[in-house]
């Protein structure tokens, strides 16, 4: 399996492939039947499989402040689409570039000449290029001229509902951790670098660790009982997500996390933040005392969550 980035290093792909194109915000179940029928295709055809996105994905690039809230950055996404087993995912940088390829010269620089296009495995409302010519109709038009087939997605309904990233983000925000773990295939986290931040939490007397999600708006907002991953250790948290209004020292949101009888040095690690309950809504406190009480407050209703969820649990 390997990860190649940038139009430019396409050309060291010197075979045929089957192809899916997409963003693959969250990798949901929807996105991973699409990819069970890129392998399955790439099987009978004896070539590799190749999933291929965009960093920026082309709303961002275009709406900027105004795209949706992403459900996993860059590097999120390429380890999640590499685990369901495809042998490329290929990044593409969104760009002034890509942006004012035509529909044509897509398909001949991209997909035929950077790809070798065998199959491509695209939904029938796929656009694309700069003129907007690029349609289901237009790539099986260039598929008999370039000699690749074209074939539709494979659509996953739950509860008669069209799995999407929409519908994913929609159930995050609203903080039903149980449907989006279904509609997802795992439960919802987020991972990131535990970075150096104001050590606002130490002083506070609740450490955190902090992770950039270096992004404008986040999928999710406030106060949640959290399960961490570190280095393969679980422990239970308290994590905020939001801008610190308190504080009010951050124009992008941050995700913040206070592991409960945890001690030891967290920066620099890689860790993974899931999200099974919801606390309350980011508030905004008129002096850090009152913010150190509701944090307080908080920890203690976290832990009464756990507990109640290891009472269910056992019966």
């Amino acid at each position: 399996m390997t990860f190649v980035r940038g139009l430019q290093n396409l050309h060291c792909l010197e075979e045929k492939s089957v192809v899916t194109i997409g963003s693959f915000d969250g990798v949901h179940i929807g996105h991973q039947a699409i990819l069970q029928q890129v392998k399955e295709a790439a099987e009978r055809l004896q070539v590799p499989s190749v999933a291929m996105t965009f960093e920026p994905q082309p709303r961002e690039y275009f709406s900027a402040e105004r795209a949706p809230a992403r459900l996993m950055r860059l590097r999120e996404k390429i380890d999640t689409l590499l685990a369901t087993g495809v042998d490329r995912v290929v990044c593409l940088q969104f760009n002034r570039q890509l942006r004012n390829l035509s529909a044509d010269d897509f398909v001949e620089q991209v997909l035929v000449r950077g790809l070798g296009v065998q199959s491509l495995i695209v939904g029938d409302d796929f656009h694309f290029g700069c003129d907007r010519r690029g349609d289901f109709a237009l790539l099986t038009e260039q598929g008999k001229r370039y000699g690749f087939d074209v074939q539709d997605t494979a659509t996953v309904e739950v509860d008669g509902c069209r799995v999407s990233s929409t519908l994913v983000r929609e159930v995050v925000e609203r903080a039903d951790f149980t449907r989006a773990a279904e509609l997802l295939g795992r439960p919802f986290s987020i991972s990131g670098v535990v970075g150096y931040g104001q050590q606002l939490g130490r002083e506070l007397g609740f450490p955190t660790a902090n992770v950039q999600l270096n992004r404008f708006s986040a999928p999710l907002s406030g106060v949640f009982a959290v399960k961490v991953n570190v280095a393969g250790s679980i422990y239970r948290g308290a994590a905020n997500v939001g801008l610190r209004p308190t504080v009010g020292d951050l124009l992008k949101p941050i995700l913040e996390v206070h592991l409960l009888d945890f001690a030891g040095d967290l920066y620099g690690q890689r860790i993974v933040v899931e999200f099974v309950h919801k606390i309350r809504d980011e508030e905004k406190f008129t002096s850090l005392e009152k913010l150190v009480a509701t944090i307080s407050h908080d920890v203690e209703m976290i832990r009464e969550w756990f507990l109640q969820a290891d009472r269910l649990a056992s019966g």
